[in-house]
């Protein structure tokens, strides 16, 4: 029988914080790659997802498919498959179907989500962040780039650049949204969001924010 784990953070109604930093290492089916997750839904290690995750130097993980989708981001290092190398930087989309055997020579840190990303047509995407131009927004302040957005599916993945001293005001999120800090931090009234906290806003969210020195956030 399938092991069905304890949802965690399975409540989508529900505000999270967390602080990577403060949590242990966890091993994965792989003893070479690491993982403190963030989010799970359903079976321990077939289920819904989303994970931080350190590949040691040398690791490697059998080959496995993606039901549903997997959605990467290189934080750190280099993320390898049969398609080449994924640098730091690195923005990868997954469709179902996919199969591959991952693997990290110098060792990665990534953010990973499976089974997030389900719906027929979606294409295979691997975009090098660090070659794409910061655009402006109508936020004073912030500047993004556009990782993946297809109008036939509800997700979007940007990055955003708050610079020094931004505060953009109450900005609204119907849907929700999930912040990973890269680097710098940001701050509201509930607290201080440090690079490696993974904070997730419900549907109808608000959000009155600002980062005295400036950051670089992931953003779904």
């Amino acid at each position: 029988m399938a092991n069905q784990s304890e949802p965690l953070n399975g409540d989508m109604t529900v505000r999270v914080v967390m602080d990577t930093r403060e949590m242990e290492w966890s091993p994965s089916p792989s003893g070479t790659v690491l993982r403190k997750r963030l989010h799970l839904v359903g079976e321990a290690e077939s289920g819904q997802v989303t994970t931080f995750v350190r590949y040691l130097p040398g690791s490697s993980f059998p080959e496995h498919g993606h039901p549903e989708g997997e959605e990467i981001f290189v934080i750190k290092g280099t993320f390898s498959d049969h398609l080449g190398d994924a640098h730091e930087g690195t923005h990868l989309l997954n469709p179902e179907g996919f199969r591959h055997a991952p693997h990290s020579e110098p060792g990665c840190l990534i953010l990973v989500k499976l089974r997030q990303y389900s719906g027929e047509g979606r294409e295979f995407y691997r975009t090098q962040t660090r070659d794409m131009a910061w655009a402006a927004t109508a936020l004073r302040g912030i500047e993004q780039k556009t990782l993946y957005e297809d109008g036939r599916f509800p997700d979007v993945t940007r990055l955003e650049r708050w610079a020094p001293g931004a505060a953009p005001g109450p900005q609204g999120f119907p849907g929700g949204a999930e912040f990973f800090v890269i680097e710098g931090a940001f701050e509201d009234t509930e607290g201080r969001y440090p690079g490696g906290t993974w904070l997730r806003l419900p549907a109808g969210s608000k959000l009155d924010a600002r980062s005295d020195n400036g950051c670089v956030c992931l953003l779904y």
